[in-house]
């Protein structure tokens, strides 16, 4: 059985990474509200516990994952350790006897359940000992019903709120006036604010560099000595080709040897990961972690690409169609001051072409949009199976690499 998912990350009140929630589809083809919730749910915990593990998907972070009536009266939650999964009951699921005593029953072994998309109704104040979370759909929601919410709680200090599908800043700095704790959409990889700002010079060398590497043949003297005018830059190359990770068996010492040792493509991703992480250090680490995923998906997929693009330029461009967020400014003025060739510039402000579906492509499957998925693939000639086990390895690379 192949594991479609797609995970979506939840942040705390600091933009800091809390968890992710686990969006799960028996197929591509099959897209919810068409397939039952048992099946789904039954087949995650199935895909997790013998295909891949959820905590290899979630970076060892906590696993939210929907629950019907029937697949909580079946055990599913107990396949998972209360460790790695927080039990979300469904907005489906109506609140009676049966289900608090199942919530009783998960709260006493030590799992944590959390109502999905509430909407408050008297009933289930109930359940507020045995429930650690509560999800608020704020797109679904008017201030009014959300107030009314934090009111019947507020006398339940051990739960905590989670504003989910926050989109804008605006909503995440509304939502965390109000007391939520938790938020999950994609706010954070959207710019805060447009302004302008000029680049240092570490970014300018850094964004030398990333021009230097799209190229198809390296030019080691440019690289050298760009590298050589910027200690800070050459001290981190230095360091990374002595680290543990390579086993080297001498110490390397200059940056031609560094250059040399690494290879091509290991020196491209070194740079490319160099240039995001370093680019705007306020930013949640969990922006880093999706540009870097972007990257390494469009890395894999552009050699499935009848077309044939180049697989270096496949990843810079998709670790920079976050660059507007990471720097907080237009894409068009980002671009405007880098010196990268058009064929990473195109994509990213045309949207047009081969690339620019390829970039399209990845931002359906983060947000689990199957049936668009499934278009893009269709134009592109890739293989299902293949795009979802690219998407897998994309996110256990960029996990890695975040850690590292």
């Amino acid at each position: 059985m192949n594991f479609y998912a797609a995970r979506q990350p939840i942040l705390d009140k600091s933009k800091n990474l809390f968890a992710y929630e686990l969006l799960f589809r028996d197929s591509i083809d099959n897209v919810f509200p068409d397939i039952d919730g048992d099946e789904a749910t039954s087949k995650m915990v199935e895909a997790s516990q013998f295909n891949m593990g959820i905590s290899e998907f979630t970076g060892n972070k906590p696993a939210f994952i929907n629950f019907t009536l029937e697949t909580l009266e079946q055990g599913y939650p107990e396949m998972l350790s209360p460790e790695e999964v927080v039990v979300e009951v469904l907005e489906t699921v109506k609140p009676g006897k049966k289900l608090l005593a199942l919530c009783k029953d998960l709260h006493a072994k030590g799992y944590t359940l959390a109502l999905d998309d509430y909407e408050h109704q008297n009933v289930w104040a109930h359940f507020y000992p045995f429930i650690k979370m509560i999800k608020i759909d704020i797109q679904q929601s008017s201030i009014d019903e959300i107030k009314q919410v934090l009111t019947a709680v507020k006398d339940h200090p051990h739960i905590k709120m989670l504003a989910e599908k926050v989109e804008t800043y605006e909503e995440y700095n509304q939502m965390l006036n109000f007391g939520f704790d938790y938020f999950q959409g994609y706010f954070f990889a959207k710019p805060e604010m447009i302004k302008t700002k000029t680049l240092s010079p570490s970014q300018m060398a850094m964004a030398e560099l990333l021009y230097e590497t799209s190229k198809t043949e390296l030019d080691l003297n440019n690289i050298t000595s760009v590298f050589e005018r910027d200690v800070s830059l050459s001290y981190k190359l230095l360091r990374y080709a002595n680290s543990a990770i390579f086993k080297r068996r001498s110490e390397i010492s200059t940056i031609k040897q560094a250059l040399v040792i690494l290879g091509s493509g290991e020196l491209k991703r070194f740079i490319g990961l160099m240039f995001a992480v370093t680019a705007n250090p306020d930013k949640p680490s969990e922006l880093i972690n999706l540009a870097m995923t972007r990257a390494k998906f469009c890395e894999l997929v552009a050699n499935d690409i009848p077309s044939q693009l180049d697989i270096s330029i496949a990843f810079l461009t998709g670790l920079l169609s976050m660059i507007d967020a990471i720097l907080d400014e237009e894409m068009a003025s980002v671009l405007e001051k880098l010196p990268l060739s058009q064929d990473i510039k195109d994509p990213l402000l045309t949207k047009k072409g081969v690339m620019a579906a390829l970039i399209k492509l990845v931002e359906f499957v983060e947000k689990a949009e199957w049936d668009k998925t499934n278009i893009v693939m269709e134009k592109l000639k890739l293989d299902k199976d293949k795009v979802i086990e690219h998407y897998n390895i994309a996110v256990a690379w960029a996990d890695e690499q975040t850690q590292a």
